[in-house]
């Protein structure tokens, strides 16, 4: 998947650029995939001494207070279990990850809007059932007619996605800096290959 094409959809908090950890659940699974649970290292050296988190790896790196040093973590995993959430939030980034980043017209990826399916102007709603990710220029193509009118149609219908299914999803798209120590928590459930 390409680099540039990712970043344009996840805004990256400037102190997750250096040195960031990944979050596991108390079951070693990442809290999400896409975006990936990930803290800046200053909030993991807070959780650490909050007792709230365990270290699993590190980086070389270190920080050092007047009276302590600690390696930066790269990886850690709460002690409290975490419940994932059931219902998936109704929102631009969930749609276009549902949608796999591409048009539902015509398959392109990138330069995404959303589409109303039956147009807001003929009564259609603001829903999961009612909403797809469309390029510009489908997106324009169609405007406030029907999908027979404008002699166009879905790729797949619009539905409403499972939490578990948009988690599976996440991990089609990789974030754009994976540290080494991220790898074994990231894909021990991945199918093995002969």
């Amino acid at each position: 998947m390409d680099g540039d094409f990712r970043t344009s959809f996840v805004r990256e908090p400037g102190s997750l650029r250096h040195n960031p950890a990944l979050v596991l659940n108390a079951d070693y699974r990442p809290l999400s995939y896409y975006p990936l649970s990930l803290w800046p290292w200053q909030e993991a050296v807070k959780a650490v001494y909050l007792d709230r988190v365990q270290i699993v790896a590190e980086y070389d790196e270190v920080v050092r207070s007047p009276s302590t040093e600690i390696r930066i973590p790269s990886v850690v995993v709460l002690k409290d279990y975490i419940q994932p959430q059931k219902r998936v939030a109704f929102t631009r980034f969930n749609l276009f990850l549902r949608d796999g980043f591409c048009c539902q017209y015509c398959g392109s990826r990138g330069d995404l809007t959303f589409d109303h399916v039956v147009p807001r102007a003929r009564g259609g709603v603001t829903s999961w059932e009612n909403v797809v990710a469309a390029c510009s220029r489908c997106n324009l193509k169609k405007g406030s007619r029907s999908l027979r009118q404008a002699g166009m149609a879905l790729r797949k219908p619009a539905r409403p996605p499972a939490s578990e299914e948009l988690r599976n999803l996440g991990r089609k798209f990789p974030p754009n800096h994976l540290h080494e120590t991220w790898l074994d928590f990231l894909y021990w459930d991945a199918e093995l290959q002969e």
